[in-house]
């Protein structure tokens, strides 16, 4: 009778994983230095974003290779990275909030100040400016936290807003983020659990 088979021992660890279960987001002028840790309450030039959909956070990577294939081989020998962006994505809910207002139409909050009778005018031009500002995000799982700096980023693509009835209105957002004076596009800054040191068991 043969001995009971070998098995290999699938490591694994709960902890190590990640939900978004809560976070949020606040932008700031470009220049302006990364809270640089999700436990620390931006203030200052920071301005919230406000309440965002049950989407969350979405982290976009786009990225296009080329490979080289050389003569007689089927295939590569070598790729390289021709095209890198990091994007971030999110549906503000809190339409009626100054700093969310000046991102969606590329207006100053200064502009969008009420008159004294509480009416507030703006107009949207036909030759928008680039409007690049800092960003700053935190997703929370419990203990788990993690943080992304952008330090130039700028809304790419604004989807329809919908106003109706059985629905909240929301600006649905792309930011791309640019490369700084460092050629850096994301800073993280992550609270994690340790990883475990792996043992073969």
């Amino acid at each position: 009778m043969l001995g009971d088979p070998l098995m290999v021992n699938i490591t694994r660890a709960a902890d190590l994983s990640a939900i978004g279960a809560n976070g949020g987001g606040w932008t700031a002028p470009v220049g302006t230095t990364s809270p640089g840790d999700p436990l620390i309450q931006p203030t200052g030039l920071w301005q919230p974003i406000g309440g965002i959909s049950e989407d969350g956070l979405t982290q976009g990577f786009d990225e296009d290779s080329e490979e080289y294939t050389p003569w007689g081989y089927t295939s590569p020998w070598r790729t390289t990275i021709t095209k890198s962006v990091r994007t971030f994505g999110l549906t503000a809910w809190e339409t009626s909030r100054t700093t969310v207002k000046s991102i969606q139409y590329r207006i100053a909050e200064a502009d969008l100040a009420p008159d004294e009778d509480g009416l507030t005018t703006y107009a949207e031009t036909a030759s928008p400016l680039p409007d690049r500002r800092a960003w700053w995000f935190i997703v929370i799982d419990g203990n788990v936290m993690q943080g992304f700096y952008v330090p130039e980023g700028e809304v790419s693509e604004r989807s329809d807003v919908s106003h109706k009835q059985d629905e909240t209105a929301g600006y649905e957002w792309t930011i791309t983020a640019y490369p700084d004076t460092e050629g850096n596009t994301v800073y993280h800054a992550d609270r994690l659990p340790a990883t475990p040191e792996y043992t073969g068991s």
